[in-house]
């Protein structure tokens, strides 16, 4: 595991800003309904790391425990016990050099989506995730 790997992110207006340090223990991509709604696209990108990982400054507000920007309305994490998932839209640097390990829900990808290469596919959501 890259220790030494910081990366930066935050939200569109820069109120809130975060850093992760090291790799992500799992990232993917979702096509369920939620993340649909969430953000407003096809599927959801995102990665997850430890809570010891991830520092964070500004104050955000939580809806279903999704944390986003109360100014500009950005979307950036879901807090859970012991660790954090990003929506990878929101590093700072593109591209981040993640790729999706996983692709859950695909019984909703948009049949114009190419399958992700080396991702392990799941028709819904795994219990072992």
């Amino acid at each position: 595991m890259a220790v030494n790997v910081i990366r930066t992110g935050g939200c569109l207006c820069g109120a809130v800003r975060y850093q992760v340090q090291g790799e992500p223990y799992i990232s993917g991509l979702c096509h369920c309904a939620t993340c649909r709604k969430l953000t407003g696209s096809p599927f959801s990108a995102t990665a997850n790391w430890h809570l010891s990982q991830f520092q964070m400054t500004g104050e955000i507000q939580t809806y279903e425990r999704r944390s986003f920007c109360p100014t500009c309305g950005s979307r950036l994490f879901f807090l859970f016990e012991g660790g954090v998932e990003l929506f990878l839209g929101t590093l700072d640097a593109a591209p981040n050099g993640i790729e999706p390990a996983v692709e859950v829900w695909t019984i909703r990808r948009e049949h114009w989506l190419p399958v992700v290469p080396g991702a392990i596919s799941y028709p819904e959501n795994p219990s072992e995730l």
